[in-house]
C-alpha cells in the first residue's frame, strides 16, 4: 500500500476515535431525603434508571441535617423531607425552586413495640405511657430538629403526657435509627412513621396516634438551585404514575 494511503487512513481513524465508543455518562441526580422514604425511593431509583439511562444517587437521614448540608454547599439537586419546616428553611434562604415545591405524600404517627412485647396501651388523652415503659425510654427522633420527634412532642403535649415523658426519651438522630432501638430492644417503646413500622418484622404497631393531636404529616418535594433536566425528570417520574403506586405499596398516603 502507498505510504500517502497508508497516513490518510491513520488521520481518519484518528478523527472518529475508538469504534463503537461510548457517549458521556449522565450526571448523576443526587437526591436529598428524609430517612423514612429510603425503601419506596431506593425502589423508584432504580426503576428511573432502567427506564432512562440516567443514574439517582440518594442521601438518606434527618430532614434537618440535609438542610443544613444543602445550606453549606452540598451538591443536592432535589430536597425530599419530612415535614414543611425544614423545606421552609431553605426556601427563605432562597436554595429551593419555589415554583417547583410541592406536596407529595403523607403519613400517619405511630407506637411501637417488640414483636414480643406484651404491651397494650390506647392511645387517647392522658394514656399511661410512662408506665408502660417501667424502667426503659422512649425512642423517637430528636424534639428539637428531627421530624418525628417534633411530631411525637406535639402529639405527646396535646395527648397531655409530655411532661411525664420528656426527661425519659432516646433522642435519635433520624426516624430509621429510632426503629431500630426499639427493634434491637434497646427501648420498650418508639414513636415513628407508620410506614417505617412495616420494614422492619422485628417491631408491632402498639397504636396509631390520632391526627388531629399533632400537624399533619407531609411530605414536601423541591429542586434546587442546581438542578438541572434530569432532576427535573426524575421529579415527574416520582410524583407520576409509577411513583404513585410505589409510595401506595408502601403505605404512604398520597396526597392531591
Amino acid at each position: 500500500m502507498p505510504y500517502r494511503c497508508v497516513i490518510l487512513m491513520l488521520a481518519g481513524l484518528l478523527c472518529c476515535g475508538p469504534a463503537g465508543a461510548a457517549e458521556p455518562a449522565s450526571r448523576p441526580v443526587t437526591v436529598f431525603a428524609a430517612a423514612s422514604l429510603t425503601n419506596v425511593l431506593d425502589e423508584l431509583g432504580r426503576e428511573f434508571t432502567r427506564t432512562t439511562g440516567v443514574p439517582v444517587r440518594f442521601s438518606f437521614a434527618a430532614s434537618s441535617i440535609l438542610a443544613r448540608q444543602i445550606e453549606a454547599g452540598a451538591g443536592a439537586d432535589v430536597f425530599f423531607p419530612a415535614d414543611q419546616e425544614w423545606m421552609d428553611y431553605l426556601e427563605r434562604r432562597s436554595l429551593i425552586r419555589k415554583p417547583s415545591r410541592r406536596n407529595v405524600v403523607g403519613n400517619r404517627l405511630v407506637l411501637i413495640a417488640q414483636r414480643s412485647s406484651g404491651a397494650r396501651l390506647v392511645i387517647e388523652p392522658g394514656f399511661p405511657l410512662v408506665g408502660a415503659l417501667g424502667t426503659g425510654r422512649l425512642a423517637t427522633g430528636d424534639p428539637d430538629s428531627v421530624p418525628v420527634g417534633r411530631y411525637a412532642r406535639a402529639a405527646l403535649t396535646s395527648l397531655g403526657v409530655w411532661d411525664d415523658v420528656a426527661d425519659r426519651l432516646v433522642r435519635a438522630d433520624d426516624v430509621r435509627h429510632a426503629l431500630m432501638f426499639v427493634a434491637r430492644g434497646e427501648a420498650p417503646l418508639g414513636i415513628v412513621f407508620a410506614t417505617d413500622a412495616r420494614v422492619d418484622d422485628r417491631v408491632r404497631i402498639v397504636g396509631t396516634f390520632p391526627a388531629d393531636s399533632h400537624p399533619p404529616i407531609t411530605y414536601p418535594l423541591a429542586l434546587t438551585r442546581r438542578a438541572g433536566p434530569d432532576a427535573e425528570r426524575f421529579v415527574r417520574f416520582v410524583v407520576g404514575d409509577a411513583g404513585r403506586a410505589a409510595f401506595e405499596r408502601s403505605g404512604f398516603t398520597i396526597l392531591p
